[in-house]
């Protein structure tokens, strides 16, 4: 698991000038960093900016953005929306689940990927669709998510789209 680092949060509450009202943007910066909002940062945040933990606590609750669980170095999003659901949406997130041995919203015990289903990702027209590292794969199958994650794994993958990659 990540360790947080007080060098590197003291320099993203520098960064917002220990501002309070810059709460949002200092979590969301602590989570680019860690990948979630650990524990102990968040109670360094707390003390650093002289406000109650469980407000920090109501903010990491509120908004779905935020993980208070380490997330994996690859996230996968599977869209179970309606028009990626008839199409097979369902197949592709359990070919997923049976790869990586874990359940939506949990994360391998590498830290190497997580999974989470969604209602939707806005590319209707090319499901079912799957993003992986911010990257949209559309027109997916069972077949071509095993090879996905197959170079992800290995550190193969090219970062392209799905489209692009024309396999």
């Amino acid at each position: 698991m990540l360790r947080s680092d007080p060098i590197k949060v003291k320099e993203i509450l520098k960064h917002y000038k220990y501002e309070q009202s810059s709460l949002i943007h200092i979590l969301q910066d602590i989570q680019v960093e860690y990948r979630y909002l650990p524990k102990e940062t968040m109670l360094f945040v707390a003390r650093e900016l002289k406000i109650p933990l469980s407000r920090i606590y109501s903010v990491a609750n509120f908004y779905n953005a935020f993980s208070l669980k380490p997330k994996g170095k690859h996230l996968i999003s599977v869209c179970l929306g309606t028009a990626c659901h008839v199409r097979g949406g369902k197949r592709i997130a359990e070919e997923v689940e049976r790869t990586l041995n874990v359940k939506s919203g949990e994360t391998t015990p590498d830290l190497e990927f997580t999974l989470e289903t969604v209602n939707c990702l806005g590319a209707c027209a090319l499901g079912p669709v799957v993003v992986v590292d911010g990257h949209y794969y559309g027109q997916m199958t069972s077949l071509k998510m095993k090879k996905l994650l197959s170079s992800s794994k290995g550190g193969r993958g090219n970062g392209k789209n799905e489209k692009d990659n024309k396999s």
